[in-house]
């Protein structure tokens, strides 16, 4: 498969292939003409809970991504689609988060990579 992962804050580019913003809400100060963004799958995102247990600290890198990996088999069918799409052509997961390691699209990135 062939997914990358980019901040929304980072200039887009032809090479990104086909990007998907995974977060909830919609980065701030970033207009939709300067995302570029090909579909904004928010129902995939954490859920308002996990996501404040690890930004406040009280989950840790291990927890929320056990959690959020038991969220997303809810979408299991619905990310088909994402999944094959990715193995034709590159798919980029595009979120805000300034933790460019641990954030909920590197988890998205494992889950899709399952589903082949």
């Amino acid at each position: 498969m062939n997914i990358e992962l980019k901040r929304a804050y980072d200039s887009p580019h032809s090479q990104d292939g086909y990007r998907v913003l995974v977060d909830r809400i919609w980065p701030r100060g970033v207009s939709k003409e300067e995302a570029k963004i090909d579909e904004w799958r928010k129902e995939v995102a954490p859920s308002s809970e996990l996501r404040k247990g690890f930004h406040n600290g009280s989950l840790d890198w291990s927890g929320f991504r056990r959690r959020y990996l038991k969220e997303l088999t809810s979408y299991r069918e619905s990310l088909r689609d994402l999944a094959q799409r990715a193995s034709k052509e590159r798919v980029t997961l595009v979120f805000a988060s300034k933790e460019e390691h641990r954030n909920n699209a590197e988890v998205l990135r494992q889950y899709l990579n399952m589903l082949k």
